[in-house]
This record gives structure tokens, sequence and C-alpha cells, in this order.
């Protein structure tokens, strides 16, 4: 008999403050480069709306290690700034002074201290409610486009390739790797049990990825040369699509649910109230015990937005909850935050499936690791 998953379910719309911990190892030598970047920064984010207060703090023991730090009224807001344009030329001055960095985000469940019985009015944003029930794995996505015309091709170059080793090392391995592509945007999810930077790291030096990467060069619409730090690191930064929401019901054993992906084209400035109104229906969902779908995940930046489905049966079979939508309210409100509604609301089943199709993304390739 097979064992059934607990619930789990993590979110950045809880509601609750967020700290967020940036380390950083410097160059030798950098120290005032990096203090100049610094304040350029810092007076940058101070204006950008959720955000309360930041620190920079140098190591007492190793003066190469620095640690800024920041706190936030939610996670949100903070996520549309860090995937945004603006942060990206913002960070860019620390490019030539830092070596390595590693970013943390945490929301905050309980605090204590001097000042906290009345804290300021800006720092009265909500605790985290209770501890959220994880399940050791790290979920993240990449996302790209490539010239239209050369769809084919780059998804023949994308399914053809030998999967990297999985075991980084003693606490981090590779679990799942699935590409997706809807028309000529290609969405890379993976799954990961340990540190999710050590893995990237891990998985980009990897010869058979290495000479993927190379092999559609030619064909992205947006150049990048993966031999330039530089030119990677903005690559990267400007792919990275960060997991949002996760929610697993625990109904169905693995080996009979089916993955699928969903894109949704937001109207500009919409992609995270459009992935906060799918979390909170797929959170009903999972409440539900007649919904086929076991798990959701869904990723966002700025006004794209993927729902990564485990669903027990045909996807199709219960096209509203597939989509997302559980009334007449929410299609409507899905309706107004879609990039022109597709061909008017989805109103019933027909409808509804005919929004599925359009929405739903060719799945190229899905690879489990076998290593344990």
């Amino acid at each position: 008999m097979t064992t059934l998953s607990e619930r789990v379910s993590q979110s950045a719309f809880d509601g609750s403050r967020l700290r967020v911990i940036l380390l950083l190892d410097l160059y030798d030598g950098a120290q005032n480069e990096f203090l100049e970047a610094y304040e350029h920064m810092r007076n940058q984010v101070a204006s950008t709306p959720g955000h309360i207060s930041d620190q920079l703090c140098q190591s007492i023991e190793n003066p190469s290690q620095w640690l800024i730090t920041s706190e936030w009224e939610s996670a949100p807001p903070f996520l549309a700034w860090v995937n945004s344009e603006e942060h990206v030329a913002t960070v860019q001055p620390l490019h030539n002074c830092v070596r390595d960095t590693r970013s943390l985000r945490f929301s905050v469940l309980r605090e204590t201290g001097v000042g906290f019985e009345n804290p300021p009015e800006a720092a009265r944003g909500r605790l985290q409610a209770a501890p959220r029930l994880g399940d050791g794995i790290v979920r993240h996505a990449l996302t790209f486009t490539v010239k239209p015309g050369t769809e084919e091709m780059v998804a023949k170059i994308l399914a053809d390739y030998d999967s990297p080793q999985a075991r980084v090392d003693e606490n981090t391995r590779l679990r799942r790797t699935s590409l997706f592509m809807h028309g000529n945007r290609v969405v890379r999810a993976v799954e990961i049990e340990g540190d999710l930077m050590a893995a990237l790291r891990h998985v980009s030096r990897q010869p058979e990825v290495r000479a993927v990467e190379e092999a559609i060069n030619p064909y992205l619409e947006q150049d990048r040369d993966l031999s330039d730090p530089d030119s990677a690191r903005m690559f990267f930064t400007r792919a990275a699509l960060p997991t949002v929401h996760h929610v697993t019901a625990g109904r169905h054993a693995a080996a009979d649910v089916q993955r699928h992906a969903l894109f949704y084209q937001a109207k500009e400035g919409c992609g995270m109230a459009l992935a906060q109104l799918l979390a909170g229906q797929d959170e009903e969902a999972a409440e539900d015990a007649a919904s086929p779908v076991e798990s959701s995940t869904i990723f966002s930046r700025d006004d794209v937005v993927v729902r990564l489905l485990e669903v027990n049966g045909p996807l199709d079979a219960h096209p509203a909850q597939a989509i997302g939508i559980g009334d007449d309210r929410k299609a409507a409100v899905l309706d107004r935050l879609l990039e022109s509604g597709p061909s008017g609301l989805p109103t019933n089943d027909r409808e509804a499936a005919r929004f599925l199709a359009r929405a739903e993304m060719d799945l190229i390739t899905d690879r489990r690791s076998t290593e344990s």
C-alpha cells in the first residue's frame, strides 16, 4: 500500500513581515567601492513601497564578510522589487566588489526586545501566524524566450541531453527537472534538496548542461555569454522565476498524478495580484476532497505567472479547477488581471476547456533523480 504525503503549504501571501538577509564576501581592497555602491542602493530601496528598514553589518572575525538585512511589510512588495529591472540596475555596481553572495528570505514568526510592545507604525506588519509545514524540497524556475520560428529546434535541443549528476554534496541533490515551452517561452522548473544556489552552480558547471546552453545560445532573444561572469549573472538574474506559493493536498500517491504547467500573461503591473488569486484558489482546492489537483506550485516574475500542477486524471476533466477559478466571481477577477483576456470570460466548461488548451504549456522533458 502506498503512503500518501502530509498537507504542505508554503506561501508568500500570508501577509507576515519579511526579513531578508544578504550574505556577501568582498574582494580584497573593494570595501570603499562597496560602501559607495551600498549607499546608492540604500537610497534607492528606501523609497520602495513596503520597505521598512535595512542594516549593513561587517564581520568581527573576517573583514571581507558583510551582511545586509532588510525588513519589509510583507513578501509581495519585496518580490516585486527584487525581480524588477530597477533592482537589476541598482545592484549592478555591487558586482565589481563582491566575490560571492547568498540571499535568504524569512517571514517573522516571533520577536522580543525593547520597543516591540509598541513598535513604530511602519513596523507593525503582521507576524506569521504559525510555523509552516514543508517537505524538505526547494522549488525554483528559470524562464527565457527564444526567437520566433526556432521553437521546434530549441525543443529538440532541450529534450536531447544527458542528465547531470544529481548529487551536489552530502547535503544537496537534484530531485527533479521539468522543462516546458509555451510559444517561444521556455520554463525550466527544478526541485532540490538542500542549498538552491549550490545546486544551481553545480548544474551550470556540468559539461552536459553547458553543451545544451551553448547549443541554444544562437536562438535566444536576449544575448548572453555564459563564459563571462557578468553576462551569466545578468542573464540568470533576469531569468529567475521564483516560487511564490506551493500547496500539496496529500490525497494522491505520486504514481497516480501527472505533471502539467499553465502559462498566464498578466496585464502590466498585475502579475503578483494574479499569482495571489491563483494561490488562494489552490488553497481552497487543497481542502476539497473532490479536487483532482494534488499539488500546485506558482512561479511569478513581473507579469509572467506559471502554475505547475500535479493532477489525478486528465487535466481537462475539470477545466475550471485546472485553470484555478472556483466560481464566477473569481473568473471575473481572473479575466480583469489577464492580458487581453483570451476570448472572453470562461463562464462554462466549454469555454474553460478552450482557455485551458491555450494556457497549457508543452512538456519537453521531465526527469527525476534516481540517486540516493
